[in-house]
């Protein structure tokens, strides 16, 4: 059984918009979100053996974040450019390369692919119409190797988004 956490990364900043999209960071509500978010997924007791980032600062900026209040060593997390806007063909081969000895992952990308991504791995009970920024689908996959990760193998556990609710 395997379990994975797919995280869209948090609100970025426009402040700058001749920087380039790879280098956006987290704005002040994005700073706010993650730490928030990360708290929410620490109250339910989940503990990644492997965290996997888009390079882009706005991605890596949520992960780190979470991280820390996941008690995750930062240094540990692992980017992969192909996140990087990434489709959900590409976030399914990214997911299908995590090594099997992790059980639990979490996996920060962006949007289009992302939300497409999570409707294409459940197993049909719903369908998310937009991940929000933070936003966090967990699913449950019954499998013992990662690279059987396929359309319609994920069983939602839960989606949850900062918006959500008020800590």
């Amino acid at each position: 059984m395997k379990t994975l956490y797919i995280i869209r990364h948090a609100k970025s900043s426009w402040e700058n918009p001749m920087m380039s999209d790879l280098d956006r960071p987290l704005n002040e509500r994005g700073k706010r979100d993650a730490p928030r978010m990360g708290k929410r997924l620490k109250e339910k007791a989940i503990h990644p053996s492997v965290m996997i980032s888009s390079p882009a600062k706005r991605a890596f900026g949520t992960a780190k974040r979470i991280a820390e209040a996941l008690d995750y060593p930062k240094e540990k997390i692992k980017k992969e450019k192909s996140l990087y806007h990434g489709d959900e063909v590409g976030m399914l081969s990214a997911v299908q390369d995590i090594n099997d000895k992790h059980d639990v992952a979490i996996v920060f990308g962006h949007n289009p692919g992302l939300t497409d991504f999570v409707n294409s791995l459940m197993d049909g009970e719903m369908d998310i119409d937009n991940v929000p920024t933070c936003g966090v689908v967990a699913f449950e996959l019954d499998l013992d190797h990662w690279k059987d990760a396929a359309w319609g193998k994920g069983k939602m556990l839960f989606f949850d988004y900062p918006k959500s609710k008020e800590d």
